[in-house]
Parts: structure tokens; C-alpha cells; sequence
């Protein structure tokens, strides 16, 4: 009897996306710290839909047009020329709800777009802000995936690493693994799930360092709790959209 089930594969980063067939997978882009937590809490909080771009003058070019919010980072610190960051806490309902924002990001709007020119059938954004939303819509799927780590300028980093483990030990029934890599996330997270934040203190994560140094650990402590912007952030004619919540287990 045939494995009739669907596959499950961990990218460590953008610069390995070529080595798997894209097309007929649905793509989740991870990017921890802290595109796509920003991503999944913009969202929950009301937003009407991101606009995510590749480059800081696209996205000041969007804001002229559109007369809409403009955010992003580049190495962690708001980019010059846009008028908000990276940072969670930047978009209360209050801010946010009913609006537009346009966000470009060192790595995370970089990997999306690189999946959506390889033929993926659909992108979503994963955080552990989300990860239940993203993790029912998979198990409700029943289509192949791709856990797409955005990394740090190509380098494979922990904490994307440690949400797509998260992401394996969740669904990993529902699913053929036949991937190190997934298996390597999913032996990880095992290790770091009990307090990921001192997990990635004690062995030296570099992002932890560099946000850290930008007075950030609010940020980061944030970014690491599951399911506080339950909220599943789907791509749509170049937009960013919160998609219906699959229920619980993809039943």
C-alpha cells in the first residue's frame, strides 16, 4: 500500500529554497524575530491587509500611492525613510484596526517573494504567536508543505528553526516526514521548549545578541509565546490577509 500521505519538508534558509520543488506546496514563511510575528499581530488586531515588498523604496513608493502605513527594518532598526518598525507593541488595535500597512523586512518579505516566483499554490506567515492557526490550516489541508525558514541574510538561525520544529512535533502525524531537517527543528525545539528565551540566551543566538543590544527583549520574550495573535496570515493578490481559522487538529 502507497504512503497516501502528504510531505513535510524544512527549508533552513532562502539560500536552500532551489533545492525543493515548490510548486503544488503550500509555503510557510517563518521569520520569529520579527516579521512574521509583526505579521500575525498586525492582523489579529484588525488590520485590513499587508502589502509585504522586497526593498525600502517600493515600500515608500506604496505608502505616496496608497496613502498608508509604511514600516520595516533593516538589521533590526526601523529603515530610514519608513515610519514604523518591526516591533509588535507599534501596532495596537487602536493604531491599527481598518488599515493598510505596507512592510519590508530584511528576510522575511525576501523568502515570500522568492516562493511565490517558484510556483507555490499558497504562502502563509508562521510565528509562535500563531502557531495553532498555522498548524490546524495544515493538518486541514492535507497538501504538501514547506516550512520555510527565513534566516538571517541566508545563515540558518535558531529561532525560525525552533518554530518549524514546533511545527513537525504538532502534525508530524498527519504527515510523511522523510527530511533531516525537519527532523533536526523537531530535536531542537525538544530541547529549548521548556524556555526558549534562556534556550537561546545560553547558546549564544545571534539574534538574540542583536536585538538584545537594541534594548529589544520585550520584543523577543514576545515573539516566543505561543498563540497570543491567533490569526492565520494568508497572501492574496499580493496582500496579506487574515484567512478563516481551520478547527482544532484540521477535523
Amino acid at each position: 500500500m502507497t504512503n497516501s500521505k502528504p510531505t513535510l519538508y524544512t527549508c533552513l534558509s532562502p539560500a536552500l529554497l532551489h533545492l525543493y520543488d515548490v510548486r503544488d506546496c503550500v509555503v510557510v514563511v517563518i521569520d520569529v524575530l520579527r516579521a512574521t510575528s509583526t505579521m500575525a499581530t498586525v492582523l489579529y488586531n484588525g488590520a485590513k491587509e499587508i502589502i509585504p515588498v522586497d526593498s525600502v523604496e517600493r515600500c515608500i513608493q506604496l505608502g505616496r500611492e496608497l496613502a498608508c502605513i509604511t514600516a520595516g527594518e533593516r538589521d533590526g532598526q526601523v529603515a530610514p525613510g519608513l515610519q514604523y518598525g518591526n516591533s509588535s507593541f507599534e501596532y495596537p488595535r487602536e493604531f491599527i484596526a481598518g488599515k493598510t500597512l505596507v512592510l519590508t523586512t530584511t528576510n522575511g518579505t525576501k523568502l515570500l517573494h522568492m516562493a511565490l516566483a517558484k510556483g507555490a499554490t499558497e504562502i502563509i506567515t508562521g510565528a509562535f504567536l500563531n502557531l495553532s492557526a498555522v498548524c490546524d490550516h495544515l493538518v486541514s489541508l492535507k497538501k504538501n508543505v514547506i516550512l520555510g525558514c527565513a534566516a538571517w541574510k541566508d545563515k540558518p538561525n535558531i529561532e525560525d528553526t525552533l518554530f518549524a520544529g514546533a511545527v513537525v512535533s504538532r502534525i508530524k502525524e498527519h504527515f510523511s516526514v522523510n527530511c533531516d531537517a525537519s527532523h533536526m527543528a523537531e530535536c531542537l525545539y525538544g530541547l529549548a521548549k521548556d524556555d526558549m528565551y534562556e534556550f537561546m540566551k545560553r547558546n549564544d543566538a545571534s539574534h538574540y545578541h542583536r536585538l538584545t543590544n537594541f534594548g529589544l527583549e520585550k520584543d523577543i520574550r514576545h515573539c516566543l509565546t505561543a498563540d497570543q495573535a491567533n490569526v492565520l496570515p494568508e497572501y492574496v493578490d499580493g496582500k496579506l490577509v487574515a484567512g478563516p481559522l481551520s478547527p482544532k487538529g484540521g477535523t
